[in-house]
């Protein structure tokens, strides 16, 4: 082999970094664009990474997505590797070939879904069709980690999986983005076909429904429309926020919502908001959608957190130790799917430099990670990071309760908030569940004054502080 030749292990390394670099990219871009833009258009992106990281080659379903795709991200999608990777990237678009099996990829996938969504047709070019029930047989109730987060929604859907028709019909799953919600769909659906193989099953996003409507529209094939939903034993509908001002969608989906129920048959759904707290969705679909167990996935738990990291890392065929898992966990709070993206980028860190892994070894791996969230301390980052501290639930940062369990916390949260941003007290009483200034500025004050003669408190303070500075 000739001295300036990469080495097998070299080109397997470089292989992982180009993975965690798309993959990071595209962790990015879920954060930063409205969840129906990124679902529609970059959660479908497959992408090969020249072993050199020069160029990146993205393959799009048909000729309309790639034009579509150029025009409007492949600019941001540039950017966003040169900030990763600390020089410029070359970004070429391609159609999908149509033999993709020999092909190796780095698909755009996520906690949330790695289900290969239907290509639009338009255009003679069409993506591979996925499975009948669109499941992922990866994501079962024994791959979810379980914490306080999750308990309550993963104890409801094991419900549902083993007596589907019963309670809790529909399920109602809410919450942020990356939390786990559609992981537990999936192993509702998983579960049920172990169980009862025969079952006709379907796992959908809100997004594909609406198309399914609009080709019933356009061909005049209501019937088989209503066919394939309408006989379903269980029905898995994501992000169902997506039928807003969507009128005839609405109407097909609460007839085929009736027609389930009066068979027996079970649906689950989840949103990014409770089913009152949908806007421009029609009423008697809302009351619907709240009439059987509406439970929510909150941010997961430092503990939580650390658990999903050594589990994840072992899948990956790596040994995270504890206290790098708690360093990581500390610093990246907000859901599961940003923990991947960190997960990936310290694996690939790992494996190119041939290093143990190691709290200094994460700390250069995610060194622009950790520079960001020192700049960027949010009210919504307190707000988590002092729910975990003190176990209590992020949603009572925002409520109404008064126990001093939730009432001392929230004012400790309000307390940091104004010392670590820049926001004023009004808007800090806004972020708050809407209270007036008057009341931030007295938890302000109580707190500040605490602190000076109370050690244990002043500790405390220190810890959050330093957590949320990284």
């Amino acid at each position: 082999m000739t001295s300036g030749q990469p080495t097998s292990s070299q080109q397997t390394a470089a292989r992982d970094i180009g993975q965690s670099l798309w993959q990071s990219c595209i962790d990015q871009l879920a954060q930063e664009l409205p969840e129906q833009q990124f679902n529609t258009w970059i959660k479908p992106l497959q992408a090969e990474v020249q072993d050199d990281f020069s160029r990146v080659t993205i393959f799009v379903a048909n000729r309309f997505k790639l034009d579509w795709v150029r025009a409007q991200y492949s600019s941001r999608i540039a950017a966003m590797l040169e900030k990763l990777y600390g020089q410029p990237v070359l970004i070429e678009l391609a159609i999908t070939p149509r033999e993709t099996v020999a092909r190796p990829q780095y698909v755009a996938a996520s906690s949330e879904s790695v289900v290969i969504e239907e290509a639009a047709e338009i255009g003679e070019d069409r993506a591979l069709v996925p499975p009948k029930n669109r499941l992922n047989s990866m994501l079962t109730f024994e791959t979810l980690v379980e914490g306080t987060a999750n308990r309550m929604a993963r104890a409801a859907a094991m419900h549902v999986a083993t007596m589907p028709g019963h309670l809790y019909n529909p399920l109602f799953i809410y919450g942020g983005v990356g939390l786990g919600k559609t992981h537990l769909m999936h192993a509702v659906g998983n579960r049920l076909l172990e169980d009862k193989p025969g079952s006709k099953v379907l796992y959908i996003h809100a997004e594909q429904f609406v198309s399914d409507v609009v080709k019933a529209y356009q061909r005049k094939t209501f019937d088989e429309f209503k066919e394939r939903y309408h006989s379903l034993d269980l029905l898995l509908i994501d992000d169902v926020q997506f039928f807003a001002n969507k009128d005839r969608t609405q109407e097909e989906f609460f007839n085929a919502f009736e027609a389930l129920l009066t068979k027996k048959s079970h649906i689950v759904m989840t949103s990014d908001t409770y089913p009152k707290g949908l806007a421009d969705i029609h009423e008697r679909l809302v009351s619907r959608f709240d009439s059987g167990l509406t439970v929510a996935i909150e941010p997961p738990e430092l503990e939580m957190r650390v658990a999903i990291l050594i589990n994840k890392a072992r899948v990956e065929g790596s040994e995270m130790p504890e206290e790098v898992a708690f360093f990581v966990a500390k610093n990246v709070r907000s859901n599961v799917r940003e923990l991947e993206g960190a997960l990936r980028k310290i694996l690939a860190y790992s494996r190119f430099n041939q290093k143990e892994i190691s709290i200094a070894l994460a700390r250069e791996a995610l060194r622009d990670l950790l520079s960001i969230q020192n700049r960027q301390i949010s009210v919504e980052n307190i707000q988590k990071t002092v729910a975990d501290y003190y176990k209590i639930k992020v949603a009572d940062m925002y409520s109404k309760k008064r126990p001093a369990s939730i009432a001392r916390p929230r004012q400790i949260a309000m307390y940091l908030a104004k010392e670590l941003t820049q926001k004023s007290l009004p808007e800090i009483g806004e972020l708050f569940g809407g209270r007036d200034h008057t009341t931030v500025l007295h938890a302000v004050r109580k707190i500040g004054g605490e602190r000076q003669q109370m050690t244990e408190l002043n500790q405390q303070l220190h810890v959050l502080e330093q957590t949320l500075k990284g």
